[in-house]
């Protein structure tokens, strides 16, 4: 409730105070947990700023009806964190090469095809539950939301499923 209040002081009087309180709570945590997520501790920083700063001009957006304070402040840090990540690994176009593509080395398109073989081995012997879900998540391109809704499966077994079936993969591939 403490934080509901120096979210609503922050809303309706652009409280300093109450916002210097926020920051000095959650940066420190909200860094930790983009650290955790496997941000380098510059991209965390970067992120962390932007999250204090979006809390403080979007205070007007916080519902303690459908959010706590500390679960608002971590959404908004991982949609952050998914943001600054596509915009560092999308080229720029000057970096983009033109003209035909090289031709692919022998060995590298062997290798290739080897670890496909694997790989649609170790896909066959999973489980047909979690298969289905993988299949779903990275050959249809489905969130875990839409297969969710798609399948009928609560988010955090179709999210077990799916860890689960990529530890086995991994295991295989290694």
């Amino acid at each position: 409730m403490l934080w509901v209040r120096h979210m609503t002081r922050i809303r309706d009087d652009k409280d300093r105070q109450a916002f210097a309180e926020l920051f000095g709570h959650f940066a420190p945590r909200v860094k930790g947990f983009l650290m955790r997520s496997g941000a380098d501790a510059s991209l965390a920083e970067e992120c962390t700023q932007d999250v204090m700063a979006a809390l403080w001009h979007k205070s007007h957006q916080f519902d303690p009806a459908r959010a706590s304070v500390a679960t608002w402040i971590f959404t908004i840090a991982r949609n952050r964190k998914i943001d600054l990540l596509r915009r560092q690994r999308r080229p720029e176009p000057e970096d983009l090469a033109w003209g035909p593509e090289a031709e692919p080395d022998q060995e590298d398109v062997l290798t290739l095809q080897q670890e496909s073989k694997i790989l649609g081995a170790a896909l066959a012997e999973l489980p047909e539950n979690q298969r289905e879900l993988i299949e779903k998540a990275y050959f249809g391109d489905l969130t875990h939301s839409e297969i969710a809704a798609e399948t009928g499966l609560p988010l955090g077994t179709i999210k077990s499923r799916i860890r689960l079936a990529l530890e086995r993969l991994r295991h295989v591939m290694k």
